[in-house]
């Protein structure tokens, strides 16, 4: 049996307005012994801005800024700049965080080259509405399976047919595939990916044909009995020599309400299209005090990931209040990957 290893909690929230109501779902990025770990900060009103502190190994904190490092400056993020993941590839540090205006939800970024200033590069979501993303959902050749637009309807019908399409959970994989950037993000209920030369070219035109092919670039979907619901990105993905390992959450939503887990899949290094291995089993679920009572019970949601020898520490967001970590033998659970992949036959 795999063994997963929970750490507890690693950082919580403080009596300083930003911070006030919860910190979580934290990118991290490794740096010799330190982990550099940027936080969503939550303030009474559920307004978000990113925090930053410094792991000495895996799990001491001994640095923590005590004034946000990102924090809403433009419209569309006047609620709240979110739920943060960073990879650095090129020489250079790419943020990717969700742009929350009260309303819609975008995809936006930031880039940097110290991890001390960032430059917000804006939005990168396509400003599409769910009536017109149906439109080239539906011209998908090989077609896209019912539960598309029953969440395309959920969000239409609850939130008005102007409501932008959410696309949540963009992180990019930190090295390029085939000469271009490869991101990883979510249109519900699953996992899709997109490829560009540039961040330029990713116009409401560019968005308008990908939609148009989507059922051609879902990479992992919910299959299993904890992604009854859906299934999400969580930490960038990371390069073994097996495959890209990926840690996701997922959510299933059974009559005692909605329970978020962490799950892991292995994904081919050439065309992560093509699925390896996917646990038949969650990677651990809520199970302590405060992953299961917070803001919002239930919730053991991945964001980022270090590697200390042969440990993969997994940080995430317990009960939308509190930062956690959890650690696993990398090599056992690639391995563990690989066989549920031959048994199953993915």
């Amino acid at each position: 049996m795999l063994e997963v290893k929970k750490e507890g909690v690693i950082l919580r929230p403080t009596k300083l307005e930003f911070e006030n109501d919860g910190v979580l779902n934290p990118a991290c990025i490794k740096i010799g012994n330190n982990v550099h770990m940027f936080y969503r900060a939550v303030k009474k009103g559920n307004y978000s801005s990113i925090g930053y502190c410094r792991l000495e190994g895996p799990l001491k904190v001994v640095e923590r800024m005590k004034k946000p490092l990102l924090f809403p400056e433009h419209h569309y993020e006047s609620h709240g700049t979110e739920d943060p993941r960073i990879v650095y590839l090129d020489g250079k540090y790419y943020m990717t965080y969700i742009a929350y205006d009260g309303r819609n939800v975008r995809v936006a970024y930031a880039t940097s080259k110290d991890l001390k200033s960032f430059e917000k590069k804006g939005v990168i979501s396509p400003e599409m509405s769910y009536q017109e993303a149906e439109e080239h959902f539906h011209q998908c050749s090989e077609g896209l399976k019912d539960r598309y637009f029953l969440f395309a309807a959920s969000y239409k019908y609850g939130s008005g047919s102007d409501t932008v399409l959410w696309d949540k959970d963009a992180m990019l994989f930190p090295k390029k595939i085939n000469g271009k950037f490869a991101m990883l993000h979510r249109i519900l209920p699953d996992i899709q990916v997109v490829y560009f030369k540039n961040f330029k070219d990713l116009t409401l035109e560019y968005w308008k044909e990908y939609f148009k092919k989507l059922c051609n670039y879902v990479v992992l979907e919910s299959k299993h009995w904890y992604e009854t619901r859906n299934i999400g990105g969580g930490a960038p993905p990371i390069e073994t020599d097996k495959g890209w390992l990926l840690i996701y959450h997922a959510v299933d939503d059974m009559d005692s309400g909605r329970t978020y887990r962490a799950g892991a899949a292995l994904l081919d290094k050439k065309d992560p299209r093509k699925v390896i291995g996917h646990l038949h089993q969650p990677l651990f679920s809520p199970e302590e005090k405060w992953e299961k009572e917070g803001v919002v019970g239930n919730v053991v949601f991945p964001t980022g990931t270090a590697t200390f020898g042969d440990r993969l520490y997994i940080y995430y967001g317990a009960a939308d209040k509190y930062i956690c970590a959890a650690s696993v033998n990398l090599k056992e659970l690639v391995d563990t990957l690989i066989e549920e992949g031959e048994k199953f036959q993915v």
